[in-house]
């Protein structure tokens, strides 16, 4: 029951988690703010998971565990409300445009921006600058990711920790992944959600869809990304209530003797009640140091530390990377994330667990197959590198209005056929000429007359396209092309073989983490562990990450008082190099310590292991002889099988 319950409070954890990374972009284009700030606001999870982790994964095994953890799941949904609150406090979102929706308009009002539905104009009025004041609704989600990230902080720790003192020691493995596949199918529902979430406009139900200029694919497009976060809120509050039922301890497993189990409670009580004579921080200092004083642990803190910088820019990121890059609209890019990634992760997951189970798989060998596989799994990514596309050709911004390639970053908006049409140089409006060339809008691409209405709205008489027949323009960017879909399969084949091996080697890897420890050391070691990656990499990662992906924007949106908003345009090529690299780069320097590890237990026996027989010291245990056992294991020689249970 505890492990149904601790699988779906991960998959609760995993979908409100999966769901804020998704919609990241949508927060960007909502509020106008860089992605570097994005980043500051994804990484405030982790900020909240560190006020409490450390105090949580010891004290948190002195308490009750499973009413903590229903607790933390509960905050957890009160976290997701308020991260959803904003949208009913602003006003409705306007994106920056230079049509109006009426269409039909002629030569002299459709070159002039007039006030209308849906008009966009930079202004220096005071009396709009105060109304951009909405956008520090942000703040609201960042309150509401620190409150989840406090939340989220009880499940991991103290889950692991029961399973693995009311578990078979061959067991915990496969119940573990049992619990990582959950954390599997949580973001595979977060991220499905999250699609349909991006793909309905973020006003549904206050605004006439008809009378849109852009659609899902348009960098301006903000999805209804409040909607997840209440379905998210109401998920968390229903796996909490299983907990509240759930007893403090269980008998060991595989004790089916009444007289063992009494026997083996009496103890338990007997060290409980000694524990709370002693004090519960009598030993806090000492596991502290005899975590600290652990090579292995510490190297792999350090690998986890690495990995965890790489791998949080690249799940963070990836949806952007897809609309950048393959020219996807962000409901796709999110669908495409999940189909190709997760179900190839949760089947990794689980035959990953059955293998350690079934094979018996030493520590030793559990560490030689995770750092084998991960060495093959990092030299397939570079093939990534291969699967490119080229920038959009937009006229002015990275081509010139020849269609010939031009200097990045020096934008050379105007041009003879548009210079005597007075169009805004800062609005990104984009429009599709049938030259095969994009503009930044129908005015710079000197269109004079429009028909239609909404999104299927044409534009004709463009002086600046220059073809054979009508001179016509249509809304949106144009297409990268079939090349660059095909790249795209590519890259999508290639990231889930990828994720298959990244999983294969997740199980043997946390049971390295798991066995070098002692076992009254495994909650905080866990919970210690867990504190590294977030201060030193799921907290700063995004945030320098957002920056260097801010560093390749072309063009910025325009906020009302001419202020720069959200990236409407990237560099590919240098997306592409920060997007891939730096996590290449990374995950490089991280192998000198994983070596370091498999040098490290060629000499070394770890906690738990016995000197000769690989299931005698839990035998020892099951039957009161633990100090013996270990003293032995410390101080003799190596002994056969009977010389060994002669002693015991």
């Amino acid at each position: 029951m505890f492990l149904l319950a601790i699988t779906c409070a991960y998959v609760a954890k995993t979908l409100s988690g999966s769901y804020m990374n998704s919609m990241l972009t949508q927060i960007e284009r909502q509020f106008n703010i860089p992605t570097s700030l994005v980043g500051f606001i994804n990484g405030s999870f982790e900020i909240g998971n560190l006020l409490l982790l450390i105090f949580v994964s010891y004290f948190g095994t002195k308490l009750h565990r499973p009413i903590m953890i229903g607790v933390g799941c509960v905050v957890m949904s009160l976290g997701c409300f308020l991260q959803s609150l904003p949208h009913f406090l602003m006003g409705r979102y306007e994106y920056e445009s230079t049509v109006s929706v009426s269409g039909n308009l002629s030569s002299d009002s459709f070159l002039c921006v007039e006030n209308g539905t849906q008009i966009f104009r930079p202004t220096e009025d005071p009396s709009e600058c105060v109304k951009e004041v909405k956008s520090f609704m942000w703040v609201y989600v960042l309150v509401g990711n620190i409150i989840r990230g406090i939340g989220e902080t009880p499940i991991m720790p103290l889950g692991i920790s029961y399973i693995e003192d009311f578990a078979k020691s061959e067991n915990s493995p496969l119940y573990i992944g049992f619990i990582e596949t959950g954390a599997i199918i949580g973001p595979l529902i977060g991220l499905l959600l999250a699609s349909f979430c991006a793909n309905v406009y973020v006003d549904i139900g206050s605004v006439n869809t008809d009378d849109l200029t852009i659609t899902p694919t348009d960098t301006r497009w903000v999805g209804a990304w409040w909607f997840g976060f209440l379905v998210c809120a109401g998920v968390n509050v229903l796996t909490a209530i299983p907990f509240f039922f759930l007893p403090k301890t269980l008998p060991k497993e595989g004790l089916t003797d009444n007289a063992e189990v009494t026997k083996n409670d009496k103890e338990e009580k007997q060290k409980e009640v000694k524990k709370e004579k002693d004090g519960i921080t009598k030993d806090f200092i000492p596991f502290m140091k005899s975590l600290l004083c652990n090579p292995i642990y510490m190297l792999f803190i350090l690998i986890s530390v690495i990995q965890f910088n790489a791998f949080v820019n690249m799940i963070s990121f990836m949806p952007k990377y897809l609309e950048q890059q393959y020219g996807k609209s962000a409901s796709d890019a999110i669908f495409l994330m999940g189909i190709y990634n997760l179900p190839p992760i949760c089947i990794g997951y689980i035959v990953g667990g059955l293998i350690m189970k079934k094979f018996k798989i030493t520590v030793k060998q559990a560490a030689h197959i995770g750092c084998w596989l991960s060495l093959i799994e990092y030299l397939l990514y570079f093939l990534c590198f291969l699967m490119t596309c080229d920038n959009s050709p937009v006229a002015g911004v990275t081509t010139s209005y020849e269609g010939m390639q031009q200097e990045l970053y020096v934008e050379n908006i105007l041009a003879g056929c548009n210079m005597a049409c007075n169009c805004p140089t800062k609005i990104w409006d984009p429009v599709c000429g049938d030259n095969g060339l994009s503009y930044m809008s129908a005015c710079l691409a000197g269109c004079e007359t429009s028909i239609g209405t909404g999104i299927d709205m044409m534009f004709q008489n463009c002086s600046c396209i220059q073809t054979s027949g009508n001179s016509s323009a249509v809304l949106g960017l144009c297409d990268k092309g079939h090349d660059c879909s095909m790249m795209l399969q590519y890259f999508l084949i290639l990231s889930m073989i990828s994720s298959f091996i990244y999983s294969l080697y997740a199980i043997p890897g946390y049971m390295v983490l798991l066995r070098c420890i002692k076992p009254e050391e495994k909650s905080l070691g866990v919970g210690l562990h867990t504190f590294c990656t977030r201060i030193f990499a799921g907290i700063p990662a995004p945030i320098y990450f957002g920056a260097l992906v801010d560093s390749t924007c072309l063009h910025w949106g325009t906020l009302k008082c001419g202020e720069s908003g959200a990236c409407r345009i990237y560099d590919s090529t240098n997306f592409r190099y920060i997007y891939l690299g730096l996590p290449a780069a990374l995950r490089g320097s991280s192998y000198i310590p994983a070596f370091s590890i498999l040098a490290i237990l060629r000499k070394r026996r770890l906690p738990g292991e016995d000197v000769s027989s690989g299931t005698m010291l839990v035998e020892a245990k099951l039957i009161g002889k633990e100090n013996e056992c270990k003293d032995m294991h410390q101080n003799s020689k190596v002994l056969n099988d009977d010389e060994l249970k002669t002693k015991l």
